[in-house]
This record gives C-alpha cells, sequence and structure tokens, in this order.
C-alpha cells in the first residue's frame, strides 16, 4: 500500500484534533479550564477587553441594579490607563482576571513571549488593586501547549464559556437580543416552575465584551442594551449571576 495513502489521512486527522485543542472552547487537549458553573442555577457573566472608561462605569450600574456579580478580563495596557476604575471594579464585589497584556493571537507566540503577555497582565493587576488574578481568558480563546501552564505559573486558572454571541460585531441590539436567548432556554428546561427547582447540572458561562482591544473607547452600548434587556429577565427565570469564584463553589442549594 501506498505509504501515502495512510500518512494523509493521519495527518489531516492530526490537524482537526489539533485545531479542536486550539480554539474549541470545550476542549481540554492542552490544559484543563473552566467553561461551565457547577449548578444550572449559577449564570456567569463575564466581560472581555476592558477597563473601557466610556462603557465599564455604565456596566458597573446596570450590575448593581441587579445586585449581579460578574468577571472582567482586562488588558494589561488599559489597566495601566485607568486603575482607578478597576479598583472600583473591585470595590463593587466583582472579580477580574488577566486577559493579557496586548490582546496578542497567543498561537502564533513562542512560551517565552506567552509568559511575558501574561506577566505583564499579571503585574498590571497586581498593581492596581493590591493582589495577583486567579483567572485567565487567552484572547480569542485561543491556547496552545504553553498557554495554560504559563496561567497555571501566574496561580491564574484558565476560563473560557459556553455562550459568545459576538457582542463586538456592528449588529442591532435587537440581533444581540435574539443571540442570548440561548441562556433564557436552557434556564427553563433546567429550573423550571418559575425557578423553583433544579436537579443536578451545570450553567452557563457568558462571554460578554465592555472593551475592545483595539482602542480604548470602544462602543460597547448594544451590549448594555441586550443586558437591560435580559437581566431582569434571568432575574425572574430563577438564575443567580455569579463570578467566576462563584460558580465553581459549592453549588447553590
Amino acid at each position: 500500500m501506498n505509504p501515502l495513502l495512510i500518512a494523509v489521512p493521519t495527518a489531516l486527522a492530526a490537524g482537526a484534533v489539533a485545531a479542536y485543542g486550539t480554539a474549541h472552547p470545550r476542549a481540554q487537549l492542552f490544559g484543563r479550564t473552566i467553561r461551565c458553573t457547577n449548578s444550572p442555577r449559577k449564570l456567569a457573566l463575564t466581560f472581555d477587553d476592558g477597563p473601557n472608561p466610556s462603557i465599564t462605569p455604565k456596566l458597573l450600574d446596570l450590575l448593581n441594579r441587579y445586585n449581579a456579580k460578574a468577571t472582567f478580563f482586562l488588558i494589561g495596557r488599559y489597566v495601566r490607563e485607568c486603575p482607578e476604575l478597576v479598583q472600583e471594579t473591585v470595590t463593587r464585589g466583582h472579580e477580574v482576571g488577566n486577559h493579557t497584556e496586548l490582546h496578542p493571537n497567543l498561537l502564533w507566540l513562542n512560551p517565552t513571549k506567552v509568559r511575558v503577555e501574561l506577566r505583564l497582565c499579571h503585574d498590571a493587576i497586581r498593581g492596581a488593586i493590591g493582589t495577583p488574578p486567579k483567572w485567565f481568558r487567552p484572547p480569542f480563546g485561543i491556547r496552545n501547549p504553553w498557554v495554560i501552564p504559563a496561567a497555571r505559573e501566574l496561580g491564574s486558572r484558565t476560563v473560557m464559556w459556553t455562550l459568545l454571541p459576538g457582542d463586538w460585531k456592528e449588529r442591532p441590539a435587537e440581533w444581540l437580543i435574539a443571540r442570548l436567548q440561548p441562556i433564557a432556554g436552557r434556564a427553563k428546561r433546567s429550573l423550571g416552575n418559575g425557578g423553583n427547582s433544579a436537579g443536578p447540572g451545570t450553567g452557563d458561562v457568558l462571554c460578554l465584551h465592555d472593551g475592545g482591544h483595539r482602542e480604548l473607547n470602544s462602543d460597547r452600548s448594544r451590549t448594555l442594551a441586550a443586558l437591560e434587556y435580559w437581566l431582569p429577565r434571568w432575574r425572574d427565570l430563577g438564575l443567580e449571576f455569579v463570578t467566576i469564584g462563584e460558580a465553581v463553589s459549592t453549588p447553590a442549594p
């Protein structure tokens, strides 16, 4: 048999596995990640690419209105520009995580450059709030074999998501509102009876954006509008808005 007839399919299969491990939010090929909450009652709200002076303060006020706690994955260079905003975020009971210094695609970086990206952001957050971040999210969700180990070296666990609705896209708020419907659908199936019961299972980790990695004052008003619509509805379904720390702690009774 021609060796190419064996080698080509094998190479294609290996490439498919590697692509899955690199980009799929549920993949664990390159290391363990957090990708859901430990209770169907818990919804972990997460926001990437901040802090953003034009949006984050409004978002903090909105979350406060519904007693919602969230986790913010921050870009190091923005942390250095807006340390007071990071401090305010933590003061209001939210958690912050590492989202690298410059938001590169880590797939193309060697181990040393990956460590530098994570270390610079890690140090920026620690300088702003006095404690190091416990959580890390890779830009674009992309991992290679040394990304998760680099985060672990800094004492951080890697966090992915169950839903990435694409709130950075230039679409109407109504489009984004529709893209968030799966959370309500799963809550209705899991909780039932107006949120009065819940069987065993897991809940969602929602990945939204309060900033943009290309510029400091990105427009994320559509994200605010979508949350204005959904937060009261999710609450009425019986969902609890939690940080990542709460998402992996003992499940709610």
